[in-house]
Formats: structure tokens, C-alpha cells, sequence
């Protein structure tokens, strides 16, 4: 089976700028960082973040979940592995 990745040690970050760059109306990246936080964070004035993250392993799952109504941030960890 072939793979779309074209450099294992560079695929979280370049998985992280391909969906910010599928939805830059609602995401944008922290620079020299893995996380994706909301891009209009004026709505959030006077509210508490809330912020997810984990491995890479399943797509960074948790970068999908980042919008209106849902999370505030997301840090996308190493693929496999626990934390970021």
C-alpha cells in the first residue's frame, strides 16, 4: 500500500499546514509550534479557552474539533505517541 507522506519526520507539520491551509477562515497555526487555534479568537473575549492534543497517530484528530462552539486550540504531538 503506498503512503502520501513525503518525509516521516516532517509529517506532523506538514499535515498541520495543509489543514490550515484547507480552512483558513476558521484556523491558523502558532508559528514554530504544532498547534492550530481558532482564527477569529474575538468571540472568545471574557471566555475560557479550552485546548486538547495528543499524538499524531489518527491524523491529529483532535486539530479537527478546533472551531465555533468546540475547541479553542489544539496541539498536535509526534505520531504514536502520547503527549504532545
Amino acid at each position: 500500500m503506498k503512503k502520501i507522506i513525503n518525509d516521516p519526520s516532517h509529517v506532523v507539520e506538514e499535515m498541520v499546514a495543509g489543514l490550515v491551509s484547507a480552512y483558513p477562515t476558521y484556523l491558523k497555526k502558532l508559528p514554530d509550534t504544532t498547534a492550530v487555534v481558532r482564527a477569529n479568537n474575538d468571540s472568545m473575549h471574557g471566555k475560557v479557552g479550552l485546548v486538547s492534543g495528543g499524538g499524531s497517530g489518527h491524523e491529529s484528530a483532535h486539530a479537527g474539533f478546533v472551531g465555533p462552539g468546540m475547541l479553542s486550540a489544539a496541539v498536535c504531538g509526534q505520531v504514536f505517541s502520547p503527549y504532545p
